[in-house]
């Protein structure tokens, strides 16, 4: 019995095992087949996802950054322009658990740009993914964060960054929300800005933000104290051409530029075209030399009595009631006497003269936000007498600007340039007066200065030389508006040795404490010249000196009778 019973035991063993280990294999059969399904569910989702989600017509996170964007300095390094890593807040819809009407009223009151039906919308959507906030500081990230949706998601994306705010808006411009440059040096540079060869190495501008700073805090003080339309001022060095500072009035915030007022967007510097007056007096007797109509400095010309002109008379604010030498012409401002040379001038010499300095063009100069001048049609009698005396053509402030530097400089005419130009690398630019010219217009703006309507632009021991220009504004509906001035001056210093153009232009000025209730450029514009020098001049490695200045005693005897009163042009 024994025997049979061992033998039962030995065979059923076998057939147990047997079972077991069938168990087992559908078992790892099972679990194999639920992780293949897993795999190919998650799979097929990815595919569904990647080729039928709804983006709501939005880019993703990496493709809405704005493109990598090299550095903007100044001349001396100091950061104009950088590219930051910010923060987007974006939501999927489709994974809010929140109550959403709920979460919209949240979220409108972190970001109330937008309204809490806006958010709503959003949030029922549907969409897969939709930007929340772009450029989002780091306090809203932290903000909407502790909501502790998981629906909204937040990522790192690069930020244009002006760290000087303000400073040079017009100069700089912007960049909009894809990264792009709009105006300014943001636009014009938006090839060598986004070269990936030249990322790592930074713009570096003329600007010069000390200067900059100084020019728009005098002019902001000017516009705003003569509440005044606006205004635009301009520093350039006379021998390379470049804008060591450019602002005009009002001004924005290159941070913020969309919330701006639109106006404050106008560079009046490169856009604003105007008649700016007895500015051009210099270069129309610079233009008379070089043509060998004026011959010495002691010849006269007669303002005894108004010029007829058609219908019309040319007549001085302050009539002499003489005969005027040149540098008398120019210390008080004769439209008369300037009005006979540029006549003997004739129209294609005075032509020639003003398209020589680029007056028939936009302005030369890199950013794009420039305007058309407004160029005679018919250079008739009429045109060429007033041209003389700046009326009848239209330039910008950067046209004169130029003009100056190289009616100061030795007689070469450069363009403007906002980029840092290195020594020796200066544009070789065109000769348009002689040596002999310049040296001669350097001692009679000096004396305009010293004598004329200049005056209230004279700082001791800086040697300031320049002229004045007062011009009635043109109305809206055509004509002139004979209660609104344009007020200019265009100055150089130091005049022994000049190194730097200062203009200054004043656009509608009122009467008020500030300008002793005088709106032309000898009570507005050059008064400011003045204390913008005073502030830059050391800056700059120009440091008043009392005991130096431009010879101009062979001048002295020539300028007779009483010195003006600076209320004229």
């Amino acid at each position: 019995m024994a025997t049979i019973a061992a033998r039962i035991v030995h065979d059923t063993a076998p057939a147990n095992q047997r079972q077991g280990l069938s168990l087992t294999h559908q078992r790892l059969m099972l679990v194999l087949l639920l992780f293949v399904g897993v795999t190919a569910l998650i799979g097929l989702r990815l595919v569904w996802l990647g080729a039928f989600s709804d983006r709501n017509a939005a880019t993703t996170v990496a493709d809405a950054s704005i493109p990598p964007r090299a550095d903007i300095v100044d001349r001396n390094g100091l950061p104009l322009a950088q590219t930051i890593e910010a923060w987007s807040i974006g939501v999927h819809p489709r994974n809010v658990i929140a109550n959403k009407a709920q979460l919209a009223e949240r979220l409108h009151a972190l970001m109330p740009g937008r309204s809490a039906a806006d958010y709503l919308a959003i949030l029922n959507s549907g969409a897969n993914y939709h930007y929340l906030a772009r450029r989002a500081v780091p306090e809203l990230v932290q903000r909407v964060n502790a909501l502790g949706e998981p629906g909204i998601v937040f990522n790192r994306e690069p930020e244009r960054l002006y760290p000087q705010t303000a400073l040079a808006g017009h100069v700089l411009g912007w960049v909009d929300a894809d990264g792009h440059g709009v105006a300014g040096i943001e636009r014009a540079m938006e090839p060598r800005l986004t070269d990936p060869r030249l990322r790592g190495a930074p713009l570096a501008l003329s600007i010069d933000s000390r200067v900059q700073a100084a020019l728009e805090s005098e002019l902001d003080q000017a516009v705003t104290g003569m509440s005044a339309e606006g205004g635009t001022g301009i520093i350039m060095d006379v021998h390379t051409g470049e804008v060591v500072a450019m602002a005009s009035a009002p001004t924005f915030n290159p941070n913020a530029a969309g919330q701006s007022d639109p106006s404050a967007l106008y560079n009046r510097a490169t856009m604003g075209v105007y008649e700016l007056g007895s500015t051009f007096k210099p270069i129309t007797v610079a233009s008379a030399l070089e043509a060998g109509v004026v011959t010495s400095m002691s010849q006269r010309w007669d303002a005894s009595a108004p010029l007829p002109i058609g219908r019309f008379r040319i007549h001085d604010d302050e009539p002499m009631g003489r005969s005027l030498t040149i540098p008398e012409i120019l210390v008080h401002s004769s439209n008369i006497a300037s009005a006979r040379i540029a006549d003997a001038m004739g129209a294609e010499r005075m032509e020639h003269a003003f398209r020589a300095l680029g007056f028939d063009r936009p302005a030369d100069i890199e950013i794009r936000e420039r305007s058309r001048t407004l160029w005679p049609r018919d250079w008739g009698r009429a045109t060429v007498l007033t041209s003389g005396f700046g009326h009848g053509i239209a330039i910008t402030p950067l046209h004169l600007a130029t003009a100056y530097c190289a009616l100061v400089n030795g007689g070469i005419w450069r363009p403007a340039t906002l980029l840092r130009v290195d020594p020796g690398h200066e544009a070789e630019g065109r000769r348009v007066f002689s040596e002999a010219t310049s040296a001669r217009m350097r001692q009679l703006l000096r004396m305009i200065v010293l004598r004329g309507t200049g005056r209230n632009a004279n700082v001791p021991g800086f040697r300031i030389g320049g002229k004045t220009g007062t011009a009635e504004k043109v109305a809206a509906g055509g004509g002139y508006n004979r209660h609104v001035n344009v007020s200019t001056f265009a100055a150089a210093f130091p005049m022994d040795q000049p190194r730097y153009v200062v203009l200054v232009m004043m656009d509608a000025p009122r009467g008020t404490a500030a300008n002793h209730g005088v709106t032309t450029a000898a009570w507005t514009s050059a008064p400011v010249v003045a204390r913008v020098v005073q502030r830059i001049g050391p800056l700059l490695g120009v440091i008043p000196d009392e005991r130096r200045d431009i010879d101009v005693s062979e001048l002295m005897p020539l300028v007779a009778g009483a010195e003006p009163s600076p209320t004229v042009q």
